[in-house]
């Protein structure tokens, strides 16, 4: 009894402050980088060359070395590392910061970074009590250890767009602009962040703020390369990009279609469907002033940016769970939002896991995108509610 008392108040005190979920934060991000600098090489390919662990982070490291080297970022390097790298010159620039370290320094400081980021957004939120943003950093934590020992940056896009939101939320449209910019200069995809400045006030400031923020973070990588060296990189991003977008269905709306249904191609369909479904919530100008409304629209965002990227891989899911979280503390509680969560921390976040055999992996989750459905089933409920006004 004495035992079990002192869990609970233990647990009870943790939940009431912030310390205790910082602290797991930043020591979960160091033991991932620890976990992934130690680990033997491994094959990414049935049959392929041996990489590091934390090839990811090589990935991200290598494109600075690349670019202050003037050779292509968008090429392969099977001598150096295990895949392309797909993310643009303004990030290849801001991961100098790391590619300057020892590997073990940098790859523990970038996992911090995320972690961080992420749920110092999530404290900032208004509206919520602070055992409330415990619950949601805790359901959250599962999610981003995956994007942690992949070395993503997802965890910093999910913070970077839930501060935009909150900085929004407090009329500072400056810093609510660049940091949606920011992280589409990590992953496009961030860019659908600016959809939700429509319901402040300002909007052709915003609007001023996007077009130089965008030219400012553009320009950056001139810094360290000449202006024909950059445009050549920005040709081979492009072409990199294309040849990327017929490569795969990911966790997404369309790898979901393709498993279920056998529906093959219209990848630009889907997504001009999902841009559309996605907007009309927005179109609703009388419901601008509802807090809770504007929120609704936060997760939906974080969510949409997940599956409807054709791309989206395992690691990608800590956005869209931010989103899901916000949404289940925002919501009535209900058997069907409990059920929804539940759903969604089982196959979404537990999935990948060691919890799930590897035969229910390889058969069930990975074949049928099981790790989307639950969020692509939440986010339909938050359309449906935010256009129809019903919940439950």
């Amino acid at each position: 009894m004495e035992l079990r008392d002192s869990v609970l108040a233990w647990m009870q005190s943790a939940l009431s402050g912030r310390g205790t979920l910082t602290a797991i934060y930043a020591v979960f991000a160091l033991a991932a980088g620890i976990q992934s600098y130690v680990s033997p090489d491994k094959q990414f390919t049935e049959g392929g060359k041996y990489y590091t662990c934390y090839n990811n982070y090589v990935i991200f490291r290598n494109s600075y070395i690349h670019m202050a080297e003037d050779r292509d970022m968008y090429v392969q390097y099977p001598d150096e590392q295990g895949d392309l790298y797909k993310y643009t010159p303004t990030f290849a620039l801001f991961f100098g910061l790391f590619a300057m370290m020892p590997d073990w320094l940098g790859l523990c400081l970038w996992n911090l970074l995320n972690a961080l980021v992420l749920l110092t957004a999530i404290y900032r939120l208004p509206g919520f009590t602070v055992r409330q943003k415990n619950i949601m950093l805790i359901i959250l934590l599962p999610e981003l250890m995956t994007s942690l020992q992949n070395e993503q940056s997802n965890g910093l896009i999910a913070g970077l767009l839930i501060h935009a939101f909150v900085w929004m939320e407090a009329g500072r449209h400056f810093p609510a602009v660049m940091s949606v910019m920011a992280s589409a200069f990590v992953k496009l995809f961030g860019v659908a962040g600016l959809a939700w400045l429509i319901f402040y006030p300002g909007r052709w400031k915003s609007a001023v703020y996007t077009v130089l923020a965008t030219l400012l973070l553009a320009a950056v990588p001139l810094l360290m390369t000449s202006y024909d060296s950059y445009a050549s990189q920005l040709r081979s991003f492009g072409r990199m990009l294309g040849e990327d977008h017929t490569a795969s269905y990911g966790y997404s709306v369309m790898g979901w279609l393709h498993t279920w249904f056998g529906l093959d191609g219209g990848k630009n369909t889907v997504l001009a469907i999902g841009g559309i479904l996605l907007l009309l919530p927005f179109a609703l100008i009388n419901k601008y002033s509802n807090y809770q409304y504007r929120l609704l629209q936060l997760c939906s965002v974080l969510i949409w940016i997940v599956i409807f990227n054709h791309k989206a891989e395992s690691p990608t899911f800590v956005i869209a769970m931010a989103g899901v979280v916000i949404w289940y503390m925002t919501m009535p509680k209900s058997r069907t939002n409990n059920n929804l969560l539940a759903l969604a921390l089982i196959f979404t976040s537990l999935s990948p896991t060691d919890i799930f055999p590897a035969w229910v992996r390889q058969n069930l989750v990975i074949p049928y995108t099981l790790k989307a459905v639950p969020c692509i089933i939440i986010w339909a409920k938050i359309w449906y509610e935010s256009v129809s006004g019903k919940s439950e």
